[in-house]
């Protein structure tokens, strides 16, 4: 008897099928179903990183533009603290101007009086000037409605020939830096008379 393996002829066999036949067709490790799932999961997970990606752009936006704001707000107040010392020595001159006007009036023809009072009026035109330049304005609040943000209340002025809860004097000048209240005007408002 003739034994011969059975090996070399499955070998010989197999050869002879090619790719064309898909019975033999090697069988991928997954299956369709299992592409598909991964395929799936795949997809979620790059929406996921694609809204993950666009919060974190936006994120990084709002911080650049509040960053932004607080460069150009610590420009326009950086001088704030100034301002306000430089408001007070404003008013120090608009009372010694004042004085002197009183003193320099006609009936006493005192020429240096005179000239004292016309150097302090030029001069407080020129810090008022430069004061508008940097964005400080005085308030004027006469007539005005009374606001708590700008104005505080020393006293109550009987209302005559005025609303009741306008502003009838002002004591002390206020002061705002580009729109931004730095010192409160005090002020007396108006009420009805009893």
């Amino acid at each position: 008897p003739c034994v011969f393996s059975t090996a070399a002829q499955q070998r010989s066999t197999g050869d002879e099928c090619g790719p064309e036949d898909p019975r033999d067709e090697p069988k991928h490790p997954l299956s369709d179903c299992a592409l598909e799932h991964k395929a799936i999961k795949l997809e979620e997970q790059v929406r996921d990183l694609t809204e993950r990606y666009r919060k974190a752009l936006a994120d990084s936006e709002n911080v650049r533009r509040r960053t932004q704001k607080f460069v150009e707000d610590a420009k326009l107040f950086g001088i704030q603290s100034f301002c306000r010392d430089l408001v007070e020595v404003a008013d120090i001159l608009e009372k010694t101007a004042e004085s002197a006007a009183e003193e320099a009036e006609p009936s006493n023809p005192n020429p240096t009086l005179q000239k004292i009072y016309e150097g302090l009026s030029l001069i407080e035109a020129k810090l008022q000037s430069v004061f508008a330049k940097h964005g400080l304005q005085k308030m004027n609040p006469v007539g005005g409605k009374y606001d708590p943000y700008d104005h505080e209340i020393v006293c109550h002025v009987p209302a005559e020939g005025m609303q009741p809860g306008t502003i009838a004097l002002v004591t002390q000048d206020g002061y705002k830096l580009h729109g931004r209240t730095i010192r409160h005007a005090l002020v007396g408002v108006a009420v009805e008379s009893q």
